[in-house]
């Protein structure tokens, strides 16, 4: 097994600083899906950000092109989402952006993303690049007649998320592009037990153990999801000999080559991975490496 610091560069693992609040906790409650997009032969990256504060829910779109470049990015602050219907145009040099959403309806859970009743579309240069939510149908009727769809040539390639618990860790877990959703579960409960251990579970079944955890609390191992091997990496220093409040990290990535995607990138920092801007994650993406889900999972007061 590689230890944690040899897959993410030398420096690449941070302990988050023991001086996080409930506050910056509270702030991290978002979700980042990151979606490679293609149009009439040029790719680009879209990045679809949901927060949730005490004011509210919030969204941002960020559009970025495969030289570090960013095109635009639209952002409805959480103050302003009353306002839950509504269009942005956009010139940009490479032509006009056109980005929809309708979240009048929209139904949420726990966490910030909307499970339902809701659109988010994005049109470049009159072709639909992007298309979320339910509600197509509804989508497809505001947007021009005369605008395609290029649904193919989208994919769902990474995804960030912060969690919450105490022993128990879940979240929905999608291992590639138009796959089955699964129900992830962590279960790690360190208060109190001489030897912590940490299980992982995909649909209610156990995939992954860890024991003697303070001797491992960095590590990799390798997963079969679908068939498809998932390679798992961890970092609950944090929750061991840091911060009891701190965030412990998991990656979850389905590239055969995450040594050399992830080296030198710091993922226990939430503020320090930046996908959009990162021409490793691009290159490797491309070349169709896989799909990338990191967890932060913070305990609950």
């Amino acid at each position: 097994m590689r230890e944690f610091p040899s897959c993410f560069g030398e420096n690449g693992v941070q302990v988050a600083d023991s001086s996080s609040s409930s506050i910056t906790r509270a702030a991290q409650n978002a979700v980042t899906c990151v979606y490679q997009c293609k149009s009439r032969g040029s790719s680009c990256l879209i990045t679809v950000s949901w927060t949730k504060t005490l004011m509210g829910q919030g969204l941002s779109v960020a559009i970025d092109d495969l030289i570090n470049h960013c095109l635009c990015k639209v952002e409805i602050k959480p103050w302003l989402f009353s306002k839950r219907k509504g269009s942005k145009n956009l010139e940009v040099q490479s032509g006009k952006i056109d980005i929809f959403w309708d979240l009048s309806c929209a139904k949420f859970g726990s966490g910030p993303e909307p499970l339902e009743g809701f659109y988010l579309a994005v049109v470049f240069n009159k072709e639909m690049v992007l298309l979320l939510g339910d509600l197509k149908q509804e989508a497809c009727k505001k947007i021009a007649s005369d605008c395609v769809y290029a649904h193919s040539g989208t994919f769902f390639i990474a995804k960030r998320e912060h969690i919450f618990g105490n022993k128990f860790y879940g979240a929905k877990a999608q291992f590639c592009d138009k796959g089955q959703v699964h129900d992830l579960t962590i279960e790690c409960d360190t208060v109190g037990l001489n030897d912590p251990c940490l299980v992982i579970r995909i649909d209610s079944k156990t995939v992954m153990q860890v024991k003697r955890l303070k001797w491992k609390f960095r590590g990799n191992h390798t997963i079969l999801v679908d068939g498809v091997p998932v390679e798992v990496f961890w970092d609950v220093h944090n929750w061991l000999f840091g911060n009891a409040m701190g965030n412990a990290v998991f990656l979850f990535q389905t590239c055969i080559s995450t040594e050399k995607l992830w080296e030198g990138q710091s993922v226990s920092d939430p503020s320090s991975l930046t996908w959009a801007s990162s021409q490793q994650f691009r290159d490797s993406q491309l070349q169709g490496f896989g799909f990338s889900l990191i967890l932060y999972a913070w305990k609950n007061e």
